[in-house]
C-alpha cells in the first residue's frame, strides 16, 4: 500500500484526531500492531477503541506510521499554536512551516477548532 493510500486509510479508521495521535506517537517508524489490543501500549497510548480498530485493520503486523505533517500542522493551526510551536512539534523550522501553510489550500484560521474558545474580536 502506497502511503498516501495508507494515510487514507488510517484517517478513515482513527478520525483526524485519532491519527494525529498515532503520529505524533509513532510518525516515521515502524509499529508493532498486535492482533487484540486488550491491553498494552497502544491501549494506553491511543485509547482501547483506537488500538482495537487498528489490530483489526493490521495485527498482526507492522505498520509504518505516516508523518502527516500537513494534517498535524492543521490541527495544531486550529488549536491556536503559532508558527514556532508547530515547527517545535513536527521537527521543522518556522520557514518551513511557512512554506507549508502557502501550499495549502484553505488555510486553518488560528484558533478555530476549539469551540470552548471565546472569540473577542469580529
Amino acid at each position: 500500500m502506497s502511503e498516501h493510500g495508507l494515510t487514507d486509510t488510517l484517517l478513515r479508521l482513527l478520525g483526524p484526531a485519532g491519527l494525529v495521535r498515532l503520529a505524533e506517537r509513532h510518525g516515521g517508524t515502524r509499529l508493532y500492531i498486535p492482533a487484540t489490543a486488550e491491553r498494552g501500549k497502544l491501549a494506553d497510548e491511543l485509547g482501547i477503541e483506537l488500538a482495537e480498530k487498528l489490530s483489526r485493520r493490521f495485527g498482526p503486523d507492522y505498520l509504518s506510521v505516516p508523518l502527516v505533517r500537513e494534517l498535524r500542522a492543521r490541527h495544531y493551526r486550529s488549536a491556536g499554536c503559532s508558527n514556532a510551536d508547530i515547527a517545535r512539534k513536527l521537527g521543522l523550522s518556522e520557514s518551513a512551516v511557512n512554506r507549508l501553510f502557502q501550499r495549502m489550500d484553505n488555510v486553518p484560521v488560528k484558533g478555530s477548532g476549539d469551540p470552548r474558545q471565546l472569540k473577542l474580536f469580529g
